[in-house]
C-alpha cells in the first residue's frame, strides 16, 4: 500500500499525551544530551554535530549508564561525559519513564527512539525530514519547577577545634579517608519522589546507603549499584540515578563533591549483581507498623518498601544476620534482635512464620562456627560487634578493659602492652574464661565499657570496620591511652577520694560505676597494711567486681591531664543553618544544599548571650563552638528552644524555658558525699533548675541570691555552689562551658524572677491537691541520689539522725542539708516513711472496706476502674499525696536490678502504712503493688490516662 503523501492530506494531529511527551522531549533536548552506548551508529539520520567543545557549553548534563554492555571493546572512545539510550527519566513523577510517540507512524520506533535522544536540533531535522511543513506546531511547555533546599532561617559562625591526645602530637586522621578512588561519603540533599531529606550518604564501590545521622545503624535508603540504570549529571551541584521505574535527584553543597560522586558511580559500571536471594516475601512490621517486603540475601535482611521496589533492588535498610538473633514472639510473630534495634515482624499463617524461622535460623547458623564461650558472649546483642569498630562477631575480648574486639582491633591493644589491655582469645584462651568472667562481659560487656571508655566519641572521629591500620591505631590509643573519649569520675582529681569511692562502691553491685572509677585512675591496692578493693568485694560476696578488680590490679589508666584535649582553633566559618527534628543543617549559601549536619544529641551547653539589639545564642559540643545570630529576638528564642527540648530529659513546660540564660550538662555531686549523677542544669535569674537524666525523674530548683556563695576549680573543670546551707559541685565537660557558667552567676544571684517560683516536686498534669513539701524534697533527693541504693526503704536508717531530719524538713524543706552517701539516703528514706506515718489516715478507715472489696475483683480491669472511683473519693490533698508516692514508687522499681526493690517488695513495705489493720489481706498487697504499676492509670483522668506498656519487675 503506497504512503500516502503530505500534499495528499492533512498531517496527523498528536494526542494529547503524545503532544505533552513530545514537548517534554524537546524541553530536555535542549539541556541535556545523550550519547548512544549500545552500538557504534547512534542513528541513520545525520543530525547537525557540533564540536565537543561547543556540545559541553549547550547540555546542562550528562547521563552516564552504569549497565553493562556487550562489545564495548570494539567500540569507539566515548567523550567523559556519555550515557545509555535508556528511556528518558527526567520526569518529576516517581513512576517509571514513559518513551515519545514516534514523529512518523511508518517509521520503527526503535529508529525513532534514537531519534528522541540526540541533541537539541535533531527533533527540528526530524520533523521536516518528509518536508519543509512541520509535523505540528510544538505547544510552548511549562519549565519544570527546579527543587530547591528548604532556606535557612539563622546565621551560624561556626570555630572548630583540632583534638589530639596528649600522647600522640597529631590529630586524629580523617574517618571518611578511603583508599579506594570509588569509595565516597558526604551529605547530600536528596529528593525521592517530592519527599525532600539531608542525608549521610556513602558509597563503598558496591552498596550506595543513606542514613538521617552519621551514627545511624540502620539506612534510610540503600541499593546495589547493579540496579541503577543511568545518572545524569546536572547543574548547580545537581545529579540524579535512575532505576528501571524511579529516581532519586542529589544536590551536593560544592561541584567539586558532585563532580567526585558522578566519577564514582561511572568507575563501579559494570559490577555483577549480588546473588539471587534465598528466600523473599511480605512481612508487617510492628514498630513503626507498616507492610514491607523482605528478602535474604547471603548473610543480610533486606526491607523494602513493596514487592515493586524489591523488584526494582531499592531497599530501605538491610540487617546483617552476623550480629542478630531470632526468636519466636506470639502465634504469627518473631523478633529481629540486634545489637542497636530489637525488629518486630508479623506473618499472615503459622506455616509462614515456621519457613521464615527456619530461613533466619539457617542464615545465623551458616555465619556462626565458634566456641561456646563465644556463643554465650554473643548472646548479648552489644557484644556482637567490636566495641571500637563495629565488626561483626568479634572474636577476641580485652578483660581488663571488659570490650569484645575484632581482630584488627585486637592487635592494636596488644601493641599497647599488658599494662593497658590483656588481650585474650574467645576461642583459643578458655582457661581464662571463668564463669565469673562470662557473666561479666554477657551482663555488661560493650555496653558499660563504651558508656565509660567511648563516652564522648564524636561521630566524626568514631572508626568504621574498614578502617586503615594508622587510622584504626590512632583512635584505640586516642581513647584508651589517653583517655580522649572516657566519660571521668567527678573525683578524679583527687586521689584519695577516688580510691576511697572505690572501696564503697565494690561492696554493691554497681559495676559500671567501678570500671568508671578504674578508667579514672582510683587504685586497687592502695594501703598494703589496710583492706584492699578486692578483700572488700570478696567480704560483700560481689563475684563479679572481684572479677573486675583481679583484672585491673597492675593496670594503668590514663592520668587526669591526658585527658583533657589539645585544643587549637582551626579558623571560623560563617554558614547558613536550619533546624530539622533533632538535627541542624549548615550550608554555604541560603538555599543551598547541606555541606554539614549536627546532631543535636551531640551538645553539651547553650547560651543566651542577646543583648540590647543583639540577638545571639552559642552551643557548644565537644568539638565545635557554634555562634548562632538572628535579626529578631522571637527568632532566635524559637531556635534556641527548640534545641533545648532536644537535648534535656523529659517533656519541658514553656514555663520552665522562659528567661533561661544557660543550659549545660555537668556531673552532680552534694556535699561531701563522693555519689555523682549526670544531671542537665539550667540558669535562670536567682534560681538554678536541676533535670535527672534517668527518666521518670522529677526535677528539683534550687535558689540563688545575694548569700549564695560559690567559687571556681579551673583545673577540675568544677563549680562549687553553697546556696541554703547546701553545697553542690558542677564538674562541666568543657572548660569554655565552666568559665561562662561562672561569669554568668554573679548577675544572677542579684536578679530575680518576676514569675512565681514553682514547687519542687511537680505532680503530673490533670491532678489538683497539695503535696507536703517536706515528701516532696525527700521524693527529689531519693530519687536523685538513691535509685541505685541496694534495700531502698527496705534497710533502715540511723534512728537519731532519722528524727533530726524530720525536724530540719518540717522546718525549713528547701534548705535542711540532705547528704548523698548511701547512709545518708537511707535516713532521708526513713524520714519519708515517718512523714507517711505522721499523715493523719492518707486512707480514712471508713473507706478502707470499699478498698477491700475493690482488691477482691477477680478481674484486673475490673479492679482498676474500682480503683480509680475510689481515688476520685480521696481529699485532693490526699490524692495528690497518694500520686506522687505511687508515681515514686514506680521509678525505683525500674531500677529493680540493682537496688532489689521490685513492685512486690515495696508494696509489701508501704500497705502497713496506706492500709494499716488490713496490711495481711495478700488482696490489699495486690492492690498497693497495682497502684504502683498502674499509677498513670489510677490517678489520671480518662482524658489523660494513656494506655502504655509498663516496664516492671514484679
Amino acid at each position: 500500500m503506497p504512503s500516502p503523501t503530505r500534499t495528499g492530506m492533512a498531517a496527523p494531529v498528536p494526542k494529547p499525551r503524545s503532544r505533552y511527551m513530545l514537548d517534554r522531549s524537546l524541553q530536555r533536548s535542549s539541556t541535556d544530551s545523550t550519547f548512544s552506548v549500545d552500538g557504534p551508529e547512534i542513528n541513520s539520520r545525520k543530525p547537525e554535530v557540533h564540536s565537543e567543545e561547543t556540545e559541553n557549553q549547550l547540555n546542562g548534563g550528562c547521563e552516564v549508564n552504569l549497565n553493562r554492555v556487550s562489545g564495548a571493546s570494539s567500540r569507539p572512545t566515548l567523550p567523559p561525559c556519555f550515557a545509555s539510550i535508556e528511556a528518558d527519566s527526567s520526569d518529576s513523577s516517581d513512576e517509571g519513564p514513559l518513551s515519545p510517540v514516534p514523529l512518523n507512524p511508518h517509521e520503527p520506533a526503535s529508529s525513532q527512539q534514537h531519534t528522541s535522544t540526540c541533541t537539541a536540533t535533531e527533533p527540528q531535522a526530524a520533523n521536516t525530514q518528509h518536508g519543509n511543513e512541520p509535523l505540528h506546531t510544538p505547544v510552548p511547555a511549562k519549565p519544570a519547577k527546579t527543587k530547591k533546599p528548604r532556606a535557612a532561617t539563622i546565621r551560624v559562625s561556626r570555630r572548630k577545634q583540632s583534638s589530639a591526645s596528649a600522647g600522640s602530637g597529631s590529630a586524629l586522621p580523617d574517618p571518611n579517608h578511603r583508599e579506594s578512588a570509588v569509595a565516597r561519603s558526604s551529605w547530600l540533599d536528596v529528593w525521592k519522589s517530592r519527599k525532600h531529606n539531608v542525608l549521610w550518604t556513602t558509597f563503598d564501590g558496591q552498596l550506595m546507603s543513606m542514613w538521617k545521622k552519621r551514627t545511624d545503624k540502620f539506612t534510610e535508603h540503600v541499593f546495589h549499584v547493579s540496579s541503577i540504570t543511568n545518572v545524569r549529571q546536572q547543574d548547580r551541584g545537581r545529579f540524579s540515578i535512575y532505576f528501571r521505574k524511579k529516581h532519586f535527584e542529589f544536590m551536593a553543597h560544592s561541584e567539586a563533591v558532585q563532580e567526585g560522586w558522578v566519577t564514582s558511580l561511572h568507575a563501579s559500571r559494570g559490577r555483577e549483581a549480588p546473588a539471587q536471594s534465598q528466600h523473599h516475601g511480605p512481612l508487617t512490621m510492628k514498630e513503626p507498623r507498616s507492610k514491607v517486603y523482605a528478602a535474604i540475601c547471603g548473610h543480610n535482611l533486606w526491607l523494602y518498601n513493596s514487592k515493586e521496589d524489591f523488584n526494582l533492588g531499592l531497599g530501605t535498610t538491610l540487617v546483617s544476620m552476623n550480629i542478630a538473633s531470632v526468636k519466636p514472639t506470639g502465634r504469627h510473630g518473631f523478633s529481629l534482635i540486634t545489637p542497636y534495634k530489637t525488629f518486630n515482624f508479623s506473618v499472615d499463617s503459622s506455616k509462614d512464620l515456621t519457613v521464615w524461622l527456619s530461613q533466619l535460623n539457617e542464615v545465623i547458623r551458616s555465619a556462626l562456627s565458634c566456641s561456646e564461650v563465644a556463643l554465650r558472649l554473643w548472646a548479648t546483642p552489644w557484644n556482637k560487634v567490636c566495641a571500637d569498630c563495629g565488626s561483626s562477631n568479634p572474636e577476641w575480648a580485652s578483660i581488663n578493659l571488659l570490650v569484645v574486639i575484632c581482630e584488627a582491633c585486637a592487635g592494636v591493644h596488644r601493641s599497647m602492652g599488658s599494662n593497658r589491655s590483656k588481650v585474650r582469645s574467645l576461642k583459643l584462651d578458655s582457661k581464662v574464661w571463668t564463669e565469673p568472667l562470662i557473666e561479666l562481659f554477657v551482663i555488661y560487656g560493650n555496653k558499660a565499657a563504651n558508656n565509660v571508655w567511648g563516652h564522648n566519641v564524636p561521630a566524626a572521629e568514631q572508626i568504621l570496620p574498614d578502617a586503615g591500620q594508622e587510622e584504626r591505631e590512632a583512635f584505640i590509643k586516642a581513647k584508651y591511652c589517653s583517655g580522649l573519649y572516657r566519660k571521668t569520675h567527678p573525683l578524679i582529681s583527687n586521689q584519695i577520694l577516688l580510691n576511697k569511692r572505690l572501696c564503697a562502691v565494690v561492696c554493691g553491685v554497681d559495676v559500671e560505676e567501678t570500671l568508671c572509677l578504674l578508667c579514672s585512675g582510683a587504685k586497687v591496692i592502695t594501703d598494703p597494711h589496710g583492706p584492699s578493693a578486692i578483700s572488700l568485694a570478696e567480704a560483700a560476696g560481689q563475684a563479679l567486681q572481684t572479677e573486675l578488680l583481679r583484672h585491673n590490679e597492675f593496670t594503668v589508666a590514663p592520668t587526669c591531664n591526658q585527658q583533657k584535649q589539645n585544643e587549637e582553633q582551626i579558623g571560623l566559618e560563617e554558614l547558613h543553618g536550619k533546624l530539622e527534628d533533632e538535627r541542624f543543617l549548615f550550608s554555604l549559601e541560603n538555599e543551598s544544599a547541606a555541606c554539614d549536619v549536627l546532631d543535636l544529641r551531640e551538645v553539651i551547653s547553650i547560651f543566651n548571650l542577646s543583648a540590647g539589639q543583639t540577638h545571639e545564642f552559642e552551643v557548644l559540643t565537644l568539638t565545635d563552638s557554634l555562634s548562632c545570630s538572628a535579626d529578631a529576638q522571637d527568632s532566635l528564642l524559637s531556635h534556641m528552644l527548640h534545641i533545648m527540648r532536644v537535648v534535656m530529659p523529659g517533656p519541658l513546660m514553656d514555663e520552665e524555658l522562659e528567661e533561661v540564660m544557660a543550659v549545660s550538662r555537668v556531673s552532680l555531686r552534694e556535699g561531701r558525699g563522693l555519689q555523682h549523677a549526670e544531671v542537665w542544669v539550667s540558669l535562670r535569674p536567682g534560681e538554678m533548675l536541676i533535670y535527672p537524666t534517668l527518666p521518670h525523674t522529677p526535677r528539683s530548683v534550687i535558689p540563688l541570691n545575694q548569700h549564695t556563695h560559690y567559687s571556681l576549680h579551673s583545673s577540675e573543670n568544677t563549680i562549687e555552689l553553697t546556696a541554703a546551707e547546701k553545697t553542690l559541685y558542677l564538674q562541666f565537660e568543657r572548660d569554655q562551658s565552666c568559665n561562662s557558667w561562672f561569669n554568668l552567676l554573679p548577675k544572677v544571684v542579684s536578679s530575680q524572677r518576676r514569675s512565681v517560683q514553682r514547687p519542687i516536686y511537680m505532680l503530673p498534669e490533670g491532678l489538683n491537691g497539695c503535696v507536703p513539701p517536706e515528701l516532696e524534697r525527700c521524693i527529689s533527693h531519693v530519687t536523685l541520689y538513691g535509685l541505685k541504693v541496694e534495700g531502698l526503704y527496705r534497710r533502715c536508717g540511723t534512728a537519731t539522725k532519722i528524727s533530726q531530719l524530720v525536724k530540719d524538713l518540717r522546718l525549713a524543706p528547701a534548705e535542711a542539708v540532705l547528704g548523698t552517701d548511701e547512709v545518708d539516703v537511707l535516713d532521708v528514706s526513713g524520714a519519708f516513711k515517718q512523714f507517711l506515718r505522721q499523715i493523719h489516715e492518707l486512707i480514712p478507715s471508713s473507706q478502707r472496706t470499699d478498698w477491700a472489696k475493690a482488691a477482691a475483683a477477680a478481674q484486673e480491669a475490673e479492679r482498676l476502674q474500682q480503683y480509680r472511683s475510689l481515688v476520685h473519693r480521696l481529699h485532693p490533698d490526699s490524692r495528690a499525696t497518694l500520686a506522687a508516692l505511687c508515681g515514686h514508687l514506680y521509678i525505683v522499681q525500674l531500677h529493680s536490678q540493682v537496688n532489689r526493690m521490685t513492685a512486690h517488695n515495696l508494696a509489701v513495705v508501704f500497705v502497713p502504712t496506706l492500709f494499716q489493720e488490713l496490711a495481711m489481706n495478700t488482696d490489699i498487697v495486690r492492690l498497693t503493688k497495682e497502684l504502683i504499676i498502674y499509677h498513670t492509670l489510677v490517678f489520671l483522668s480518662n482524658e489523660d490516662a494513656r494506655v502504655e506498656e509498663m516496664i516492671t519487675v514484679f
